[in-house]
Formats: C-alpha cells, structure tokens, sequence
C-alpha cells in the first residue's frame, strides 16, 4: 500500500516542502496538491518536482472544466517531463460552486466531458493528432501533431468521483479511482455496483483499477489530542455534509446518505445552513468519524488499515492533522512499520 499526503497552498508551504526529505523517509510515497479556490496546483508542484527526487507527485484534483482538453494534455505531460516520469494526473467534474461560482462557465454534461479529456490527452501523449469531433469538443482537423515526446506515452489517469455515474467511468477508463469518505465497510455495498459495471467495458490492455482512498490522519496515546484532533475531523464533515452545496444539490451529504448516515446529514445539513457550525460538527457522529479516518492509537490505526487493504485500497491519502513536520515523519514512520507489519 501507497501512502500519499496532500500539501496546502497555504500555511508553510515552502516550509513543508523542505521538509519533505525527513517524511519520505518515514514512509511518504506520494505527495498531491489540491485545486479550487485559491492558487493553482501546477505552479507548486514544479516546485515540488524541482525540490525533490523520489516521491511520486499528483493533482488533486484538476477539474475538466477550466482548462481545456488539450491544455490539460499539456499541463500533465509538462509535470511528468520536470519530475522525470513521477507524476500522476488526477482529474474530476468538480461541483457548480467551483465551476459556475468561481470560474463563471457551465456546470453541464460531466460523464460526456470526462470521457472526451481522456480521449484527446491519450492521444497527445501518443503523439497522435488530437481530431476529436465530439459533442463538447470539437478540435480542427488541421491542429497540428505534438511534436515534443513526454517522458511517458501514457499517463496515469486518476478520476475523482462520488456519484454511481461518474464512478462506473472511472472503472471503464482510468487507471485509478479516488473517493472521499471512503468507507471500507461498506464499499462494496456503496460503490460495488458501479465499479463491476464499468469493469465490464475496461479494455484489457489498462493495467487493473487502483483505489485511492483519501482520509484525516493522526496517531496518538494521548486521548486529549485523540479528541482535539476528532474534532478537527468533525468540523471538516460538517463543511462538507452541511455546506458543499445547496439542499438537494449536495454531493456529499448524497454520498453520507448513501453509506447509511441519512438522519445525521439532514441534521448536520440544518445546523450549518441555519448558521451553527460548532452544532453542526458536534452533531457529526463518532460511529462516521472513526470509519472514514485514520484517527487513533496504534492497535485502532492497524486494525483501520487492515480494513482498508481488504476493501482493496491500493494508496491512501492521508491528510495530517499535526501541523509539525518532525511528528508527521514520526507518524508515517508509524504507519509504515504498521503496514510492513500487515505485509502491506
């Protein structure tokens, strides 16, 4: 199992990037960096690239809206020239506030545009003439052929997706999957229907579907720090379940539903909208913030890791809750010697 962390714009970032030695050393596989309202991805992972050697870099995510399919063809293919071959593209529809109530386009036709992305940026990586004439694209037949080869033909292709739709696409054509709230337990129960649904129109030649699960991360004895960082999972639920959206246009608050938590997303949901926050998180419940993060003392973390391998999450990308970059490395020096100990 791959072990990722994503780096905030924000915060320390170059502060974080130097000390990205010590974590790889501890057990970090993969860095990512995430895209929605501030500044953009790319520029911090050159930046990334160009400090580091080892660790595998990826978005997270890049929405297919913004840019278009032959720029973002461009932008992947660029990361994986300065990272010599580390780089993973992960991409997504997003949701309307980001690409209505940020970028002013369309929020329109998600599984059609997806599909279509990932069309014309294999065939530039090919080297191939992109002549797509399709319903959301359509490139001239006289654009010219890429000329300059990328490190790879092809690149790994990461879809993030919530909805049945949109996950079925990514069990047909990428390489991997990245959920949220990502519920071992109940993922085959949730999301299997889907998965089996696009697995049957996979081309033999793609490489097996990976599973990326995303989740809070913090281990400890200590039950005062156990609680304070509960806490900091509980108030990122409730901005997700309670105010990602308008009612009834909630991506994730669906998503809570769906994994049996109906009656707490609708409070939660109520809270937030009505302007309590604090209420809202306190209402999050223990039985959710336990399943869907790495939040714990040792014997809690092996047993929620041995969970996640057996639901068949190949990589986790686990956000730390420390902000303190010598007990992060200490953590996934933890976690790393947890893994081993699965044989993971």
């Amino acid at each position: 199992m791959k072990f990722g962390m994503p780096i905030p714009h924000a915060d320390g970032f170059k502060q974080s990037v130097e000390g990205l030695q010590a974590l790889e050393d501890g057990g970090l596989d993969v860095v990512t960096v995430p895209e929605a309202y501030t500044f953009d991805a790319v520029s911090h992972l050159g930046y990334i690239a160009a400090r580091t050697s080892r660790v595998e870099l990826a978005t997270s995510i890049l929405n297919i809206y913004s840019r278009t399919p032959a720029l973002l063809a461009m932008t992947a293919a660029g990361l994986d020239h300065v990272s010599g071959g580390r780089f993973s593209f992960g991409v997504g529809s997003s949701g309307p506030q980001v690409i209505e109530g940020f970028h002013g386009v369309p929020f329109d036709a998600p599984l059609g545009r997806t599909r279509e992305v990932v069309a014309i940026c294999r065939q530039a990586w090919g080297r191939e003439r992109a002549e797509p004439h399709g319903r959301h694209h359509d490139v001239p037949p006289t654009s010219p052929k890429p000329v300059s080869p990328p490190v790879r033909p092809s690149i790994p292709m990461t879809l993030a997706a919530l909805g049945p739709k949109n996950i079925a696409l990514a069990a047909e054509l990428f390489e991997a999957w990245q959920p949220i709230f990502y519920h071992p337990e109940l993922a085959d129960e949730v999301f299997g229907e889907s998965l089996a649904e696009g697995r049957a129109k996979r081309d033999p030649l793609l490489p097996d579907l990976r599973v990326i699960a995303d989740a809070k991360f913090f281990l400890s004895d200590d039950e005062h720090e156990l609680e304070a960082a509960r806490a900091g999972v509980r108030a990122a639920l409730a901005l997700y379940i309670g105010g990602m959206g308008a009612r009834g246009k909630n991506f994730y608050h669906r998503l809570v539903t769906r994994l049996g938590f109906g009656a707490a997303a609708n409070e939660i949901q109520d809270l937030y909208l009505g302007g309590s926050k604090d209420a809202a998180a306190a209402a999050v419940p223990d039985t959710l913030v336990d399943s869907i993060s790495l939040v714990g003392g040792p014997d809690h973390i092996e047993a929620r890791v041995a969970a996640y391998a057996a639901a068949g999450v190949d990589q986790m990308n686990l956000s730390p809750v420390s902000t303190d970059n010598d007990e992060r490395a200490r953590q996934f020096a933890h976690l790393r010697k947890i893994a081993i100990r699965l044989g993971l």
